[in-house]
């Protein structure tokens, strides 16, 4: 398998390709990541596109970025900026259903594969005293939707119809059937 730069600094997709033993190297993009586009699946499809066109990198070298989001009643839910944002978001998801999108590009030369994949998570109700310890830890404060389904939020999920590892941030199937298409092999 060819080496891959991955394009992010999260510490989770970098275990999660450790985790599928490809060789990899971290080159996080410096891009914009703003944008007016309200869909989910077209944000998440246009940040990691981006991410991997910003992303340092030789003609045969195959960069692998993403953007993952939560996205409940229609409203992209990102990162909190705040614990009080991180407080807000999770009494908002609490007893709900709402997605996690993650959009997923793989780039070699001038080849870019792009798709987002989508994941239903469904939260139990959350007592006030479990948000505040939670916000408290800190654990929420660097994640799209302010938890982590692989830490201590995980406790939050009844349960998930879809790919548990794009709740996570990096599809592996997904993923794995881009790298074979854009010939990672070779």
């Amino acid at each position: 398998m060819r080496p891959v730069v991955l394009a992010s600094s999260s510490p989770r997709r970098s275990q999660l390709l450790r985790g599928l033993g490809i060789p990899f190297c971290v080159r996080p993009a410096c891009c914009d990541e703003h944008s007016g586009e309200r869909d989910p699946e077209k944000l998440v499809c246009e940040l990691s596109r981006r991410k991997a066109l910003c992303a340092q990198a030789g003609e045969d070298e195959i960069v692998v970025a993403a953007d993952t989001v939560v996205c409940l009643d229609g409203e992209v839910l990102g990162k909190p900026r705040d614990e009080a944002q991180a407080g807000a978001m999770l009494r908002r998801l609490s007893g709900r259903e709402h997605a996690v999108f993650t959009g997923l590009t793989v780039r070699r030369g001038g080849r870019i594969l792009t798709r987002a994949e989508r994941t239903a998570v469904f939260f139990r109700t959350l007592p006030e005293s479990y948000i505040e310890a939670y916000v408290s830890s800190g654990e929420p404060l660097d994640k799209a939707g302010a938890y982590g389904i692989q830490g201590a939020g995980g406790a939050f999920v009844r349960r998930i119809e879809g790919d548990f590892y794009n709740v996570m941030g990096l599809p592996l199937c997904a993923l794995c059937e881009m790298l074979e298409e854009i010939g990672a092999k070779a």
